[in-house]
């Protein structure tokens, strides 16, 4: 029989239970509610490109206050040298080379007769067969709200069609014709969450951000995940009209100079602050999971500078690659951290998952290749004990790009060249800007690196260009 005390313990229990029910629901939340997540991505933007990542020129003091209220990255990287490949790994946390999604789309419409290979037939839009990270997400009950850049299909492939329940600005497009409004006419005409007289004369990146505002206020019942996915600081160079004039009147830095990109930045700036101050208004700050970074690195001529890094978008070396990361996570980031472990973009699907609470699916997960970076945000020295990042790119671009692959192990980098086979060795602790290749002088290295950098390929399901019939060699 139950006894006096069992009872009367019991009963006080229960009690307590009803108000710790009642205060969390009394505050606007219930009980243990998952993180909300809102996920900025940038688009072409540089490693230096930001204060508290060294610029000289450019100010971001909300993104810079990001970064003091939580952790930044020193060696994040892309998954690809170009925009859609990245986006794909980050919906999917799949190596690009694994999902054959490996170029920008449509790619380069060159011709091909001047070039000594072809391009392998690879996906121009993200499969549905994969289970995006809004998917898993929706799946578990939360809102998926998506603004800005998509560029990963047309119709039957946007945003609405991989787990998003509102798309704003998302369509195959991977660059605005104006940043200024109408922002190009007919194709950047879409849904919108305000009223005609609000969405007139606004800037581009000014117009998303005022969208990410309205959707936050009604954001109350269910966790909600946000990509933030930003059209800026991708050409044409424009910027706001009273920011270029700021910056006119600024002396130029040693390495950043250009006033109209840096007014670009500073709109992405504003835009992260208002988010912020918009999620703190909505009494969800401390619920709310915020994660920041680019989808390739930045463009060099005319534009901006990755200095130290050598290259620039569309390239093989770090300034194509390596990328700011800042995350947030309230009540376990500490503030004003920094962590130098490697990361790279398909290690946010499994961190995101994790954060939240969602299973995903399970046939999926046996191919992500990302990795949970759960450690490292509650202790930035500890080692995710990850051999190697790789990267492959079977493609020509405008930015001078070639087709190669990539691996990164430890301090030592190789690249394999496709055109010739030949490989280039860099260790990046000594050498950063890739200005001394080690091949020759440590073959035993080289020859590992490039053995295990082919077993990934093998591993993946890698497609690989071949050789151009049509091409003939220069004498």
């Amino acid at each position: 029989m139950e006894t006096l005390q069992q009872r009367i313990f019991f009963r006080v229990a229960t009690a307590f239970v009803i108000c710790v029910y009642l205060a969390a629901t009394a505050n606007g939340m219930s009980p243990k509610r998952p993180m909300n997540v809102v996920f900025f991505l940038v688009d072409d933007l540089g490693w230096t490109d930001l204060g508290c990542y060294g610029s000289d020129f450019y100010q971001t003091p909300h993104i810079d206050q990001l970064a003091a209220d939580g952790m930044k990255f020193t060696q994040n990287y892309s998954a690809c040298n170009a925009c859609s490949p990245t986006r794909g790994a980050l919906m999917t946390g799949m190596y690009p080379a694994r999902t054959h999604l490996t170029d920008w789309i449509p790619g380069w419409g060159k011709q091909y007769s001047q070039f000594a290979l072809l391009p392998p037939k690879w996906k121009q839009h993200l499969e549905q067969k994969h289970t995006s990270l809004p998917e898993a997400l929706h799946a578990a009950g939360y809102s998926t709200l998506h603004l800005g850049k998509w560029h990963l299909g047309g119709p039957g492939n946007l945003p609405e069609d991989h787990g998003f329940d509102i798309n704003i600005g998302g369509s195959k497009r991977g660059l605005p014709a104006s940043y200024h409004f109408p922002y190009g006419g007919a194709a950047m005409q879409w849904y919108s969450n305000l009223p005609e007289s609000q969405r007139k004369e606004r800037y581009l990146t000014d117009r998303l951000a005022d969208e990410a505002v309205a959707l936050i206020k009604l954001q109350k019942e269910k966790p909600f995940f946000m990509y933030f996915s930003f059209y800026s600081v991708h050409a044409p160079i424009q910027g706001r009209k009273d920011l270029m004039q700021k910056y006119k009147k600024l002396p130029a830095g040693k390495n950043h100079k250009n006033p109209e990109y840096a007014a670009m930045v500073q709109s992405v700036d504003e835009a992260v602050g208002r988010v912020r101050a918009q999620l703190e208004q909505s009494g969800i700050a401390d619920q709310t999971l915020i994660v920041f970074t680019s989808d390739n690195g930045g463009v060099r001529r005319k534009t901006s500078s990755n200095a130290p890094l050598r290259g620039e978008k569309g390239q093989h070396w770090e300034g194509g690659t390596r990328v700011p990361a800042i995350v947030n996570w309230p009540g376990v980031t500490k503030p004003g951290t920094v962590c130098t472990e490697q990361v790279i973009t398909m290690d946010f699907y499994p961190t995101i998952l994790e954060i939240a609470g969602v299973t995903g699916n399970a046939d999926h997960n046996k191919n992500v290749d990302g990795v949970s970076l759960v450690p490292l945000l509650k202790n930035p020295k500890v080692s995710l004990g990850r051999e190697a990042l790789f990267w492959h790119y079977p493609h020509y671009n405008v930015f001078v790009g070639i087709p190669y692959s990539a691996i990164r192990a430890g301090d030592y980098k190789l690249i394999k060249y496709y055109e010739d086979n030949h490989t280039e060795l860099y260790n990046l602790a000594n050498d950063l800007s890739e200005e001394h290749d080690l091949t020759a002088s440590q073959p035993g290295i080289s020859a590992r690196l490039k053995k295990q950098l082919q077993e990934h390929l093998n591993q993946v399901g890698a497609q690989l260009p071949t050789p151009n019939p049509q091409f003939k060699t220069r004498k």
